[in-house]
């Protein structure tokens, strides 16, 4: 997600500096608005576009603090809070238990803005590359309305729900992973070290016109031996220019839209961003934060540009008064079996368990399809086994038959 430095003046009239992720401009600044800061300038960080700034590393790791840790803490507060322990006194236990560097740091200088008068909810959202603006607008609800340990709780249990969701696409994915990694490396086998050494046996007994499928295998294999290093240098080359691209409005855009329709994990991913949306949606709802301020949380929450795009749509119909169903109905993100709850809850003043339901609904789904998914992918994959095994035994054998023939006819 792009990051945008910022300059802004708070209600006080204080100018402050800072930095933030969003999916665009826009969002950034709706963010701002939405914590009562008014925009001044607001540019996207561009800094260490070059070769020379790259860290390999740093292509596949992240410093965001991993979400089993953020559970654990917000457990830890919701229990802390609950039996009344001062929360500069709280904090400052958990310093010592927690796992994480990351969070370690962000939780020392919470602590020391809390012992300098400031509120909890304003010391977090100094760390939004930690803690999402859903995490600081419940706090800063709980704080206001006395129930603090209710808000930790909130969150506690939407990041154990986020958590359950991804251990659910890691277990349906380890699999056709596991076999795509094999296959990967059997072709580098293949070509690397087994076919040189038939190569050589055919050269060696002047076979002639080799079948097509061998002479494929032949070229693909010298290519492999022989340009190896720029494979190398051209596989992570793609990788950063694509990483590049999509860091930017345009291309978060469209790889986010294009994501949705991947064949078979396309619906799961647009369900499962659903879900959230609806989930997420009802606890601000029932939080008693303003359907704008919820909207631009939530945009930013769903964590996918084109969804986002959809959801800041619905807050603009809104600004103008229309309905959550009609402005629901335009962004045709909803089944129509969705879109009825959603008017029987606006009817009814009970929007939030609405959603809840809806949540439920789309989760379902998602567990369905990915009990499914293993299901669907396995034939794709034995396939394609089988299509590397045959050419391989085409590509070894037919020859080995021909120069036979050969031998018994001579």
């Amino acid at each position: 997600m792009p990051t945008f430095n910022y300059v802004a003046r708070q209600k006080n009239g204080e100018s402050v500096k800072g930095e933030m992720e969003a999916v665009n401009r826009d969002a950034a600044a709706d963010n701002l608005l939405a914590r009562g800061m008014l925009p001044i300038s607001l540019n996207e960080d561009s800094s260490g576009g070059g070769w020379a700034d790259i860290d390999i590393g740093e292509l596949f790791a992240t410093k965001k603090v991993d979400i089993q840790d953020l559970v654990m803490f917000s457990r830890q507060m919701y229990s802390l809070t609950k039996a009344g322990i001062p929360l500069t006194r709280a904090i400052n236990g958990l310093i010592e238990t927690t796992n994480s560097d990351v969070l370690r740091d962000a939780l020392e200088s919470i602590n020391t803005d809390l012992s300098a008068g400031i509120n909890l909810a304003s010391a977090f959202k100094k760390h939004d590359h930690i803690f999402a603006p859903l995490y600081v607008s419940l706090i800063h609800v709980g704080e206001n309305t006395g129930q603090l340990e209710k808000a930790f709780e909130q969150i506690a249990n939407y990041l154990e729900l986020e958590q359950k969701t991804q251990q659910r696409i890691k277990s349906a994915t380890r699999y056709p992973m596991f076999v795509s990694i094999a296959i990967v490396l059997a072709v580098i086998v293949i070509n690397v070290l087994v076919m040189p050494q038939f190569t050589k046996m055919f050269e060696a007994f002047n076979a002639g016109e080799l079948p097509l499928p061998t002479r494929i295998l032949m070229a693909s294999s010298s290519f492999f031996i022989n340009y190896w290093p720029y494979l190398i240098a051209g596989t992570f080359t793609v990788i950063y220019s694509f990483r590049n691209y999509i860091s930017t409005e345009k291309g978060r855009y469209w790889w986010d839209k294009k994501k949705l329709k991947f064949p078979i994990i396309g619906d799961i991913i647009y369900r499962s961003l659903l879900a959230r949306f609806s989930r997420t949606f009802s606890m601000m709802v029932k939080s008693g934060v303003p359907l704008i301020t919820t909207l631009n949380i939530v945009a930013d929450v769903v964590d996918n540009a084109w969804v986002a795009k959809k959801v800041l749509e619905m807050r603009d119909g809104i600004e103008k008064g229309e309905s959550i169903l009609v402005v629901a109905g335009k962004t045709k993100m909803f089944s129509p079996l969705v879109l009825q709850m959603i008017a029987v809850g606006e009817e009814t003043g009970q929007l939030d368990d609405m959603l809840v339901q809806v949540a439920d609904f789309y989760e379902e789904q998602v567990d369905y399809d990915l009990k499914k998914l293993s299901d669907y992918i396995e034939p794709i994959l034995i396939v394609f086994i089988g299509m590397i095994v045959l050419v391989l035994m085409l590509a070894i054998y037919l020859p080995m038959w021909e120069l036979t023939s050969a031998a018994r006819r001579g």
